[in-house]
């Protein structure tokens, strides 16, 4: 890993074994995040996006690859240090208030719960867990059960937990997806915020392709694989200081390359240019053109590879076997 790389990821094989059936979530998956860096990942469901958030957060191992964070290579560790890892290093944020919450008790003694798993002195704590939801802007809601706060208060509760611990890693699982357009950009807002304050490494999953307005980088995961990146670049106008709102993003996106030179050629694409099966490729001045092939190529083309040789082998299994058959036959009538 390089000095600035924070994740890294080689490979990662996710298999499932549903009843009597196999389910690959991951499938070859590469990916590096950069240390401060705040990183979207979008996706259908089922792509495997889900998948990759349980394994950086250690509550799930890969079939096959490798994947290091901060250093720590996952695979490597043992159960003892994962769930030590899980503990200390590691911030969730859950889309189902569930998962992130204890209902009976208030915003504070909820955030104070992990610092009581982890044996900690709460009168030490205490300070720092106080200015969290202060930070959190919950500064006169901290005594409050959930009942008694709104959606969006609870999520940003689910964020003071999350960072209860002091991790240096923060992974969100659609942490807007329960709640209005307008209490998710104060949450992204939030996010945001936390990440450049406090240098902490956030990977966000989420559904709204939105979110690349809010994150620097937006990577999409399909059919377990990383097949494309959406880069942010602040423009800023000649008035920007006096007119902040001149201020533009302008997003380039990147299809992206495994480790052995494939890519995932967008759907859109394959649709619109009517591309199956085979394709031309070829070197021009500036890079790589793919061209589909047309019908009457197709015509002129031989079958599949698999149809044509298999009936070959077939007949040369066969005359193997009559002769070698032919040969039995005569050498035991000359004797």
């Amino acid at each position: 890993m390089t000095g600035d790389t924070f994740i890294r990821c080689e490979g990662l094989v996710k298999i499932y074994k549903v009843a009597n059936l196999e389910v690959t979530a991951l499938q070859g998956l590469d990916l590096e995040v950069a240390r401060g860096e705040m990183l979207g990942i979008v996706g259908a469901s089922g792509s495997g996006k889900s998948t990759l958030m349980n394994i950086l957060g250690g509550l799930d191992r890969p079939s096959a690859g490798r994947v290091w964070v901060d250093g720590d290579d996952l695979l490597k560790m043992s159960y003892e240090s994962i769930n030590d890892y899980r503990r200390t290093k590691i911030g969730f944020v859950w889309q189902q208030g569930a998962r992130n919450l204890i209902p009976y008790l208030t915003a504070l003694e909820n955030v104070r719960l992990p610092i009581t798993i982890q044996a900690q002195s709460w009168s030490e704590e205490r300070p720092r867990l106080e200015a969290l939801l202060d930070i959190v802007g919950l500064r006169d809601r901290k005594h409050h059960r959930l009942s008694e706060l709104s959606g969006g208060e609870q999520q940003r509760v689910a964020i003071a937990v999350a960072l209860a611990n002091d991790p240096v890693l923060l992974l969100a699982d659609e942490p807007t997806g329960e709640v209005d357009s307008a209490t998710a950009l104060g949450i992204f807002g939030l996010l945001k915020e936390l990440n450049h304050l406090q240098g902490l490494t956030t990977v966000i999953v989420s559904h709204d392709l939105e979110i690349s307005h809010h994150v620097d980088r937006v990577v999409a995961i399909r059919d377990g694989k990383t097949s494309s990146e959406t880069v942010r670049q602040p423009v800023h106008g000649p008035d920007s200081d006096l007119m902040p709102e001149k201020n533009a993003d302008t997003f380039e996106e990147y299809v992206l390359l495994d480790a052995a030179g494939r890519l995932q050629v967008p759907r859109e694409y394959l649709e619109q240019f009517n591309i199956q099966g085979r394709v031309h490729i070829e070197a021009v001045d500036d890079g790589i053109l793919i061209r589909p092939v047309t019908s009457e190529e197709m015509k002129e083309q031989p079958p599949p590879l698999s149809n044509e040789i298999a009936p070959e082998i077939d007949q040369t299994e066969r005359r193997g076997l009559r002769g070698w058959w032919k040969r039995l036959r005569g050498s035991g009538e000359r004797q």
